[in-house]
């Protein structure tokens, strides 16, 4: 689904990935771990088309998708849901959610997204006339997943899903992201500091350093490796 080789991203003089291949299955969570200032969110950045890379490609669904402009990328398949959510807080719930579909022109599709969103993430179907304002830390990050999927993608970028947020809350999210893949065949690609959490649902997982790749396994394996685990991943 997703194929990157040798990428390199830079902020002026420092490189944030150095060099970094990854490639992803369809219909599996592939977590990305590390340390902060790993290159985990420039990954992600440079993927939606957010960061220019200066070298290196990316190839979604057989596609040289590489420098394309984040809005080309939605409409490719992919959606991308940054730290912290980056929810409307002026918007109503409602008006978040259709921003996430404006560019389809399905209206039954779209309908059908609602729903599914709201079926995935039920405190949200009583709060749609609701300012994203008056939401829980938890109610805007299903906010900003329900967004995302209303693009109807066939892959899902999601930034630090579980920072800041109960426990109990974290496990929905988890849950829900299984049940995408489970059931809708969705390619997920996270990007966590909570590695016990990413790992529980995750088939591969990646550890990088200073914007390199430095380990790559099944999550069984990485969860397995005590010298990762202490080295790289703060278990």
């Amino acid at each position: 689904m997703l194929d990157i080789e040798d990428l390199v991203t830079t902020y002026g003089p420092v490189r944030a990935l150095d060099g970094l291949s990854l490639w992803t299955q369809d219909a599996s969570i592939t977590a990305v771990l590390g340390p902060n200032g790993a290159g985990k969110t420039t990954l992600l950045r440079t993927v939606s088309g957010l960061a220019t890379p200066s070298a290196g490609r990316i190839r979604f669904d057989d596609t040289d998708i590489t420098g394309w402009s984040p809005d080309r990328v939605v409409r490719a398949g992919l959606a991308h849901v940054p730290e912290n959510g980056g929810v409307i807080t002026e918007l109503t719930v409602a008006e978040n959610l259709r921003l996430g579909g404006l560019w389809r022109r399905d209206k039954a599709g779209v309908a059908a997204s609602t729903k599914q969103v709201l079926d995935l993430f039920p405190p949200l179907a009583s709060r749609l006339r609701q300012q994203a304002s008056t939401l829980s830390g938890g109610e805007r990050q299903m906010l900003a997943i329900g967004r995302a999927l209303m693009s109807k993608p066939r892959m899902l970028l999601l930034d630090e899903p579980s920072l800041g947020l109960a426990p109990g809350v974290t496990l929905q999210i988890m849950r829900v992201l299984e049940e995408l893949r489970d059931w809708e065949e969705l390619t997920v690609l996270l990007v966590e500091q909570n590695a016990r959490s990413a790992l529980s649902i995750s088939d591969r997982g990646y550890v990088l350093s200073l914007g390199k790749v430095v380990a790559v396994e099944e999550a069984g394996g990485l969860l397995a490796d005590d010298r990762l685990r202490r080295a790289y991943l703060g278990m």
